[in-house]
């Protein structure tokens, strides 16, 4: 019986050690395979990543003022059309791009969300306190000054929340 003992016990050590070293080298293999799986698909991904914040960053100038009444004719509408061609503007931006949001963080989207919504409530909060006689041109120059004295508006926070999170990518 001593004798089996003499051989089972090391025999036993022997197996232990074999199956904790095996275990541990399965797992390092398991882990570089993920490791390596990651990395591939960064590489597919950064591209498509940077492409969406490059695109919301467009989104976000052409919904500024002054971009968007470059694209009018100001001078032959009404203050109402005007009105609505901004808010079309910026709905149409907005949804043209909304399945880029897979690519930015939920706090970045957010801060889009804000932005569109603070948009559409100027466009509207600068018609609606016009005198009724004003032209066109009138808002269009009320806008223009209300925005550029605002501060930092919500689009040029959105703007710089998405520099941010795209420089770290980079």
């Amino acid at each position: 019986m001593i004798e089996v003992l003499k051989y089972c016990i090391p025999a036993l050590i022997v197996l232990l050690a074999t199956w904790i070293v095996m275990h541990k080298l399965f797992n390092n293999e398991q882990q570089k395979r993920e490791w390596e799986l990651k990395r591939a698909s960064q590489k597919e991904i950064s591209p498509i990543r940077l492409r969406a914040y490059e695109r919301l960053a467009l989104m976000l100038e052409r919904t500024q003022p002054e971009h968007m009444l470059m694209d009018l004719e100001v001078s032959t509408m009404t203050v109402q059309q005007v009105q609505q061609r901004l808010l079309q503007t910026i709905r149409l931006e907005f949804d043209h791009n909304m399945s880029q949001q897979i690519y930015v963080s939920e706090s970045v989207w957010e801060q889009i969300m804000v932005a569109r919504g603070q948009m559409m409530a100027f466009v509207t909060a600068m018609a609606v306190q016009l005198p009724p006689e004003s032209t066109s041109l009138d808002y269009a120059k009320v806008l223009l000054t209300a925005y550029s004295t605002n501060g930092e508006t919500a689009n040029e926070k959105a703007l710089r929340a998405l520099k941010e999170e795209a420089a770290k990518l980079i």
